[in-house]
């Protein structure tokens, strides 16, 4: 039986000068995790029982970063899932795309992780070893850019 999680892909926008490009001003929240090789990741978790996808990874974002779903915006139009192995075994991902509605949220991390970044694309992707990850994040960010 392959294992399934869900998370969120979190950005915010800076508040853009007037001469930035829109592109330039969006963050991704990536966490650490204080466990294993303290990778970096976007919130996400197992689904409990009785739960469906999107619960999860609601769920998964309030327990890890301590953001309410009435503090982010679910932005229709993407989901994407990852599939890999863990330990030898599938594992199916399936990620959201949401914002904040204030910048200036303050993010709370459980004991799952000892940190957080707010990072722009291209240190996002130096920050997420994994190419899947790396490559969705890209995607997630030609999205935002076409819907501009």
């Amino acid at each position: 039986m392959a294992v399934r999680a869900c998370g969120l892909i979190i950005y915010r926008r800076l508040q853009p000068a007037p001469s930035s490009k829109v592109t330039d001003s969006i963050e991704y929240l990536l966490l650490q995790t204080s466990y294993g090789t303290h990778h970096w990741t976007p919130p996400k978790g197992h689904v409990d029982p009785g739960e469906d996808d999107l619960q999860t990874a609601f769920r998964e974002t309030q327990e890890e970063a301590g953001l309410q779903a009435s503090q982010l915006t679910l932005i229709e139009g993407y989901k994407k899932e990852l599939h890999y192995p863990v330990r030898g075994k599938p594992k199916t991902v399936v990620y959201w795309l949401a914002e904040m509605k204030d910048y200036n949220t303050e993010i709370k991390l459980s004991e799952e992780h000892q940190a957080f970044q707010w990072l722009k694309l291209e240190d996002a992707c130096k920050f997420a070893e994994y190419e899947d990850m790396q490559a969705m994040l890209k995607e997630v960010h030609q999205f935002l850019c076409s819907r501009e």
